[in-house]
């Protein structure tokens, strides 16, 4: 019995069936730093997947930021500390339009199960409204939203999912006809929310339409959507929990680059590079609706080692240029993409250091999605991780850390050129 055999029958065993792993072969990870990671046989693999680590894996100013706090205290969040205040002033004050309230919890999930449920609390009203290729989390609520698997006995009749726009396939035929043509699902959704009784409470999306495979959208793009939404009263959610803290490059936050104003906005994953730390940015006049509706609290969102982990990351972020360096290897990175030469490779399209390239199978708009999971395992096996992505699994999703640079950018391409030319269609 291999080692590898051996651990996923204790982890079937111990932890139950259908835990998922990555690729045909899962690959048994013991040390990472920066964009780089080692398997248990010393292998090196370039990470080009993983926006957990957001600063790097392992960065050193975050290790010894949890280290030091871990030293001297760490409880429960209903004692009064100071950290959390100072880390809620240096966060807010990358956000306008009045979101100037934090409430951390640990994990993206819990934060967006906290922003839907501001919805209920803000407009006394119960629907909810995301696209159909969606994720958002594994909460009770939150998973209603997920297409991935369709809740035990059927979506809840106060959901409902609405087209997603798609780059090369899209709503009304037309790129131009996009907008508007999402803003009338969403339109026809509210009228059913309301005509069965259950009322519009909130829209949840990503900016960046991240798990619907990052379609090229203009700025703009969601006007007709928002002025929908501003009319029936409804709260407006931005889930930044795979675009936020500049991964786009060219802003901070992906509402920023898309240009709305969200009520609400959730992060996570790479808040604290790793730590498990999440938050609910609001309003404050949507803050105090929730806290006046629900008696919540969280024992541990916001304690000591989390807040301090959150801050660190937010100094490197700064103090090492990393949105600048999304930004410049972003550009690089897709110029150099948009140099291969495939078939079957229909668009390479990104922002910053969140891209990759959609593949189709000849001649048509159909994704290719098997092809694209036999491009991760190849990669995989030369010791590159990705993954895919959007409609039909057909985009390969590129999503390193911040720290990731030309040099990384160049052994990416030739790499994938490298498998494009032996992979066959």
């Amino acid at each position: 019995m291999t080692r590898r055999t051996d651990l996923l029958s204790r982890r079937r065993r111990l932890l139950g069936p259908n835990v998922p792993t990555f690729y045909d072969e899962p690959v048994e990870i013991v040390r990472g730093e920066g964009v780089w990671l080692w398997d248990a046989e010393g292998r090196r693999y370039l990470d080009c997947y993983n926006n957990v680590p957001h600063v790097g894996h392992c960065h050193p100013r975050v290790v010894e930021a949890i280290a030091r706090q871990a030293g001297v205290l760490n409880t429960h969040t209903r004692y009064l500390h100071e950290g959390i205040l100072e880390y809620a002033e240096r966060l807010t004050a990358k956000f306008g339009h009045g979101l100037s309230t934090l409430m951390m919890v640990c994990t993206g999930s819990e934060a967006n199960d906290v922003a839907l449920r501001m919805g209920q609390a803000v407009t006394g009203k119960t629907g909810f409204i995301a696209t159909d290729a969606t994720y958002h989390g594994n909460t009770a609520l939150v998973s209603q939203l997920s297409t991935r698997r369709p809740p035990i006995g059927g979506y809840a009749p106060n959901i409902r999912l609405v087209p997603a726009p798609d780059g090369l396939r899209p709503l009304d035929g037309s790129m131009e006809a996009q907008a508007q043509a999402f803003a009338a699902h969403v339109a026809h959704a509210i009228r059913e929310l309301e005509e069965t009784g259950h009322g519009f409470a909130a829209l949840i999306l990503c900016p960046f339409f991240a798990n619907e495979g990052f379609p090229g959208l203009p700025q703009g793009f969601l006007d007709p959507t928002v002025a929908i939404v501003r009319e029936a009263g409804g709260v407006l959610i931005a889930d930044e929990v795979q675009p936020g803290f500049g991964r786009l490059g060219s802003h901070w936050w992906g509402h920023e680059r898309l240009g709305f104003a969200p009520d609400v906005v959730t992060i996570g994953k790479p808040m604290a590079n790793g730590h498990p730390a999440a938050a609910v940015l609001a309003r404050p006049d949507v803050m105090e609706a929730f806290r006046g509706a629900f008696g919540y609290f969280n024992t541990f969102g916001g304690n000591p080692v989390s807040v301090a982990a959150a801050m660190a990351t937010l100094e490197v972020i700064e103090d090492e240029g990393l949105v600048e360096n999304a930004r410049d290897v972003g550009d690089y990175a897709m110029a150099r993409l948009r140099g291969l030469d495939h078939p079957m490779i229909a668009d390479v399209r990104g922002a910053g250091l969140f891209f990759g390239v959609e593949f189709t199978e000849p001649g048509t708009t159909t994704p290719a999605g098997d092809f694209v999971l036999r491009l991760v395992e190849e990669m995989r096996r030369r010791g590159v991780l990705l993954n895919k992505i959007g409609p039909g699994g057909g985009t390969l999703k590129i999503r390193p850390p911040m720290p990731f640079s030309r040099e990384n950018a160049d052994l990416l391409v030739e790499t994938l050129a490298d498998a494009l030319a032996v992979l066959p269609a």
